[in-house]
């Protein structure tokens, strides 16, 4: 039996254990499974890796995507730009356990984002500034758009939203949305920005992605603005993780 999880705290409920359940079904796959440990503190992995030794590979979730780094024997150089890991990959070496890190995160972000880029899309605001927005900002990076990060506390390279002008607004036709805002429960929530200042130029990506059209997508299309939700990175990541625990040596 080969298995498969994810770690984090609390695990309350996860897309990655039916994506990969599913998947393990309609394919035929068998002798695979795909379990999730909750785990509190990053401290428990090296025992949970012992009492699970079928374990192959891993999915990580909040709060171990950067305190796992102290555990891994390699890190890819995306994942140790980004400072984060969201997929390891677990090898046996005789009685040695070896542990990679991964960015999954970046990959879906940039291969859902790239075909709805418009020459217009080479300013970005990215709302927020947390573990998730490492990925984005990474990938922007790599795309060449420039990017402002708006946040609620002011913190060094940030913006807060009051300071968000609408020459701001016009000239960043790239909105991306990092931040919980908008996801249910509190789907009333949304970042605060004047989106009067909007057009059809525009184009609106939400990482969120329950619903699957937040507040902040609505309100961005009722101006004419393309949507996006995070619906297809989370597929995207989870396609490039089983690759990863499959097919990279």
């Amino acid at each position: 039996m080969k298995t498969y999880g994810l770690i984090g705290y609390p695990l309350s409920h996860s897309f990655s254990k039916k994506y990969f359940t599913e998947k393990f079904l309609h394919e035929g796959i068998a002798d695979h499974q795909y379990e999730l440990f909750p785990i509190e503190y990053i401290t428990s992995l090296p025992g949970l890796l012992e009492v699970n030794p079928s374990l192959c590979g891993l999915n990580v979730t909040i709060p171990h995507k950067i305190s796992v780094l102290d555990y891994l024997n390699e890190i890819e150089e995306a994942a140790e730009k980004i400072g984060a890991v969201n997929c390891i990959s677990i090898k046996k070496f005789g009685n040695e356990i070896y542990l990679k890190g991964y960015n999954t995160d970046a990959y879906g972000f940039e291969a859902s984002l790239k075909p709805l880029l418009k020459p217009q899309h080479d300013k970005a605001l990215v709302f927020g500034d947390g573990g998730a927005a490492k990925a984005v900002k990474y990938v922007l990076q790599k795309l060449n758009i420039d990017y402002q990060v708006v946040v609620r506390k002011a913190t060094n390279g940030a913006i807060l939203y009051g300071d968000v002008t609408p020459e701001i607004l016009k000239s960043h036709k790239l909105l991306v949305n990092t931040t919980p805002l908008g996801m249910l429960p509190d789907i009333a929530t949304y970042p605060a920005i004047d989106f009067m200042q909007l057009d059809a130029g525009h184009l609106a990506y939400d990482l969120v992605y329950n619903p699957l059209e937040t507040t902040f997508l609505t309100k961005a299309a009722e101006r004419g603005a393309a949507i996006k939700n995070g619906l297809e990175m989370l597929y995207k990541q989870a396609e490039k993780a089983w690759d990863i625990w499959n097919n990279i040596p």
